[in-house]
């Protein structure tokens, strides 16, 4: 079975990814890989100029790490003895590390912010980055859930992408017991101030809004027989994707999300919705990509 993948640096943030990710295998009964990335430091930066560490020193370093990770995986192997753990020191950049180990994952797991590689990485490029390349779907843990969370939140928009994060949060909420809360927003098209100078007339309000109800309903078609033991709401509201997931997120262990697409320009949508809810959500955050499988990305097999 493939392995549950977590990005780990040993700061507060990494370890709250970890727990997301341990507390999530040992749910799937899937392995758990700790993977610890860095950039060997330069030298004579003074003098003008960088140079690499010795061979001699950066092995020093890498032991030292791999030292430092191993009592943290005896400690977590101690307290999820149903869980296969291992860690890996990877020198180079933590980004590609991450989606290098995320082609053989089943789910790859990230803290907010963290330490040396990782420091910024869900605030800057190299968390658009994952997020936009990574070939499983990646969860973003900002904060823990509260131990009484209910529900899971999804964002439906009617594409095929909204519906593989769907099947995924489905799979989430059957096995952790938790209700399934799908939220569809949207807004109004754009329309001619000179031909319209009041908006779109109360009509055209009313049919937009009954399509978009039954666009919402016909995403959930289906998915109510193959998960009879998840209750499902559903929420069709006229507002901004972002500030319509966050609020129902009040009481919810976590928001799932689908990507549209891969590459600079794609990563740029990812970043109008996704990246809003990475810096305000209080809960982890999951964005699940076109390469995931759809129905599959429960399994992991």
């Amino acid at each position: 079975m493939r392995s549950i993948v977590v990005g780990y640096d040993g700061s507060e943030h990494a370890l709250k990814a970890v727990e997301f990710a341990a507390n999530e295998a040992s749910s799937r009964q899937a392995p758990l890989r700790l993977v610890h990335a860095f950039t060997p430091p330069m030298g004579g930066a003074g003098l003008g100029y960088g140079m690499v560490l010795p061979a001699d020193a950066l092995e020093t370093m890498r032991d030292s790490i791999a030292a430092n990770l191993a009592t943290d995986v005896a400690e977590l192997r101690t307290r999820f003895p149903d869980v296969d753990i291992d860690a890996t020191v990877i020198v180079g950049n933590s980004a590609a590390a991450l989606l290098e180990e995320s082609a053989e994952a089943q789910l790859l797991v990230v803290g907010s912010r963290g330490l040396g590689g990782f420091r910024g990485m869900l605030l800057g490029s190299t968390g658009i980055q994952i997020a936009s390349h990574s070939t499983c779907p990646v969860v973003v843990v900002r904060d823990l859930p509260e131990p009484d969370a209910k529900k899971v939140v999804v964002g439906l928009d009617g594409s095929e992408l909204s519906q593989a994060a769907l099947a995924w949060a489905l799979d989430y909420a059957s096995r952790h017991g938790l209700i399934l809360h799908a939220v569809h927003a949207w807004t109004l098209p754009s329309f001619d101030l000179l031909a319209a100078p009041a908006g779109p007339g109360s009509a055209d309000l009313q049919t937009i809004t009954e399509e978009e109800q039954r666009s919402a309903a016909e995403s959930l078609a289906g998915f109510r027989d193959r998960y009879p033991d998840v209750t499902i709401e559903e929420t069709v509201i006229k507002e901004s994707a972002a500030k319509a997931l966050l609020n129902a997120a009040k009481d919810a262990a976590l928001i799932v999300v689908g990507t549209h697409g891969r590459g600079e320009v794609m990563a740029a949508v990812l970043g109008s919705v996704s990246q809003t809810l990475l810096r305000k959500a209080d809960v982890p955050v999951v964005v699940v990509g076109p390469d995931t499988g759809g129905a599959d990305l429960g399994t992991g097999s």
